[in-house]
C-alpha cells in the first residue's frame, strides 16, 4: 500500500483508484466514527462513503481535489469564498438532529472543522476526519472553529496569520448573530486536545478569546 498522508491520530493509503485504508496508529476503534459518517450520509452532508471497518482500520472513498487549505496556498481559492463555503458547511451539519441524544437542540458536531478537514472535491466540500465528533449544541462547534482560526491568527510567526485573520472574521459574519455562551466550554474542550502543548493549552483563554470576540459581528455583551 502506498502512504497517502498522515495526521496527528492516522495514516492513510491508497488502495486503489477508489478506495483508502485510514487506520489509527494507537489502535483506535473506528466503528463510531464510521456510524457517524454514514449516518450523516443518509442525510445527505458531504462526507466519505464508508466501505468496511475492522477495529482500528476503516476503508472509505478515495477523494480527489486538494484541502481547502491547500486550495488557498496554491491560489486556487479566495479566502471570503473559503469562508462562506465553511459557515455553509456548518449551517448544513446543524440543520440536522442528532445520531444519539433526545435533546432537541443537541446535534452532530465535528469539532475540529477548519479548512485542512475539507477536501474541495469534484462533487464539492467534503468534510473528512470525524474523530472527535460528539453531539450538543451548534454554538460550541462554531466556537471551536474560531478557536482554531485565532490559534493562528495569535501565532504572529505562522506564514498564513493575516490570511486567517482575515478567514476569521468572514467566517463569523457568514455564521451570523450568534450567542458566545458556547465560547468557554470549546475553550475547555480545545484546551483538552493532546495534540496542544501545556503552554498552548494555558495560552489559549488569554490569546483567542479577545481575538473571536473583536471579530464576531455581533458579540454577546457577557
Amino acid at each position: 500500500m502506498d502512504l497517502l498522508g498522515s495526521g496527528r491520530e492516522a495514516d492513510v493509503y491508497a488502495l486503489d483508484e477508489y478506495r483508502v485504508l485510514r487506520r489509527y496508529r494507537r489502535g483506535d476503534d473506528a466503528s463510531g466514527e464510521a456510524a457517524v459518517m454514514s449516518y450523516l450520509a443518509g442525510h445527505g452532508f458531504p462526507v466519505p462513503r464508508v466501505h468496511a471497518v475492522d477495529g482500528p482500520d476503516m476503508i472509505m472513498e478515495r477523494l480527489d481535489g486538494p484541502t481547502m487549505a491547500g486550495a488557498f496556498q496554491a491560489g486556487a481559492l479566495t479566502v471570503p469564498d473559503g469562508a462562506e463555503i465553511l459557515a455553509d458547511l456548518h449551517h448544513r451539519l446543524h440543520e440536522l438532529p442528532a445520531r444519539l441524544s433526545p435533546a432537541p437542540g443537541d446535534r452532530v458536531l465535528h469539532r475540529d472543522l477548519h479548512p485542512e478537514n475539507v477536501m474541495l472535491t469534484s462533487r464539492g466540500p467534503v468534510v473528512i476526519d470525524w474523530h472527535n465528533a460528539a453531539e450538543g449544541p451548534a454554538a460550541l462547534d462554531v466556537c471551536l472553529t474560531a478557536i482554531i482560526m485565532a490559534q493562528v491568527v495569535a501565532d504572529g510567526t505562522h506564514p498564513q496569520a493575516a490570511a486567517a485573520a482575515e478567514f476569521l472574521t468572514g467566517f463569523l459574519a457568514r455564521i451570523g448573530d450568534g450567542p458566545l455562551s458556547a465560547l468557554g466550554d470549546a475553550i475547555a474542550v480545545r484546551r483538552a486536545d493532546p495534540s496542544l502543548s501545556p503552554a498552548e493549552a494555558a495560552r489559549l483563554a488569554d490569546t483567542v478569546t479577545p481575538l473571536i470576540r473583536a471579530a464576531w459581528p455581533s458579540p454577546d455583551p457577557a
